[in-house]
């Protein structure tokens, strides 16, 4: 029998190890879940349990897999769905979040945001082409950079490699939506500094990971988090000023202070990006839990479903997957006890 701990740091089970293999298949638990097993003296990750190490390293295998391209046309749907419903950028709760992702994860993401830090800065000492090429390339090493933070968010596994994922995985659309963006930024600058301040919150920010994440083309992408972005311009524009200034304070402890503040800044953005888009929802569709028959005994373990927003477990590389929240509250089982804090809502 076996005990996982949710995100909300909350213990489900004792279960068999066929629901927790079913839990695996499903995404609602992964690699980096807590868990225990009757007879162990510790919590441990599920990755240490040789039995589900043939189905972790399935789903692991599809994890690596590029995202499936999507065209215009549903990125303008994407755009319409997301501004009828809504949504809020909580600033405190991204740096929140970042701030446990980066310790959890220290020196991957802190060695990460380094090489992509110092390749940018070199480039930029090149001779002649040095500079366009900093400055047209810097979505491609966003891109990769974000899509490295996004992977551990999700508890997939990544590594040093996924900085350089922007010239494998899109590099084309990363590098035309570099050349446009500051080209219309630039312009945007010398007409009175506004546009030009509106143009980068608007695509700044998120066109990178719409890019890599969605698979989108350069323009659809920038429309997309254009027209999202402008539904609350202000809350975005908060966030992208608290995330520079956490780098400025970097800059102002003897420089390398940098390596260490800007992991979080690039953390709070990736989160703020699965808070808006609704990455979960928009590209994991079937993994979401099924509706509860009538008739199903109380004593049934409730299903997590995966989440990106909810803090991680203490000494845990990743966020786990969450209970999920079903439409009618119905009482816990006596074995699922509270071990922390519980998960924000979505």
């Amino acid at each position: 029998m076996y005990k996982i701990i949710g995100a909300d740091q909350r213990e489900y089970g004792p279960v068999p190890v066929e629901q927790v293999r079913k839990w695996i298949a499903e995404g609602r638990a992964n690699a980096q879940t807590k868990a225990w097993s009757e007879g162990s003296s510790e919590w441990k990750t599920l990755a240490d349990f040789p039995e589900f190490a043939d189905l972790l390293t399935a789903k692991g295998a599809v994890a690596q897999l590029p995202p499936p391209k999507i065209g215009a046309l549903h990125a303008d749907k994407l755009a319409a769905e997301i501004i009828a419903r809504d949504y809020r950028v909580d600033i405190g709760d991204c740096f929140s979040r970042s701030w446990n992702l980066v310790r959890d994860n220290f020196w991957l993401l802190l060695g990460a945001t380094a090489v992509a830090l110092v390749i940018g800065t070199a480039l930029g000492f090149v001779p002649v082409l040095g500079i366009p090429a900093a400055v047209f390339l810097a979505l491609v090493f966003q891109g990769g950079l974000q899509w490295l933070f996004l992977k551990r968010v999700r508890g997939e596994p990544s590594d040093l490699g996924d900085v350089f994922a922007g010239f494998s995985l899109a590099f084309v659309p990363l590098l035309l939506a570099g050349i446009v963006v500051h080209v219309l930024v630039g312009i945007g600058l010398a007409l009175c500094i506004v546009p030009g301040i509106y143009l980068i919150v608007a695509w700044r920010m998120f066109v990178p990971l719409l890019i890599v994440d969605k698979g989108l083309e350069f323009w659809p992408a920038m429309e997309l988090s254009r027209k999202v972005v402008t539904k609350h311009w202000w809350q975005c524009f908060g966030l992208l000023l608290l995330a520079a200034l956490v780098g400025l304070l970097g800059l102002l402890g003897c420089i390398v202070g940098i390596f260490f503040t800007m992991p979080i800044a690039v953390g709070a953005t990736v989160y703020a990006y699965l808070d808006i888009f609704g990455a979960q929802q928009a590209t994991n569709e079937l993994l979401a839990p099924p509706t509860p028959e009538p008739g199903l005994t109380p004593a049934s373990p409730p299903e997590p479903a995966p989440t990106e927003s909810a803090p991680p477990v203490t000494g845990s590389t990743s966020s786990a997957p969450a209970p999920e929240m079903s439409p009618a509250p119905a009482p816990p089982p006596e074995n699922n006890s509270p071990s922390g804090a519980p998960a924000p809502p979505a």
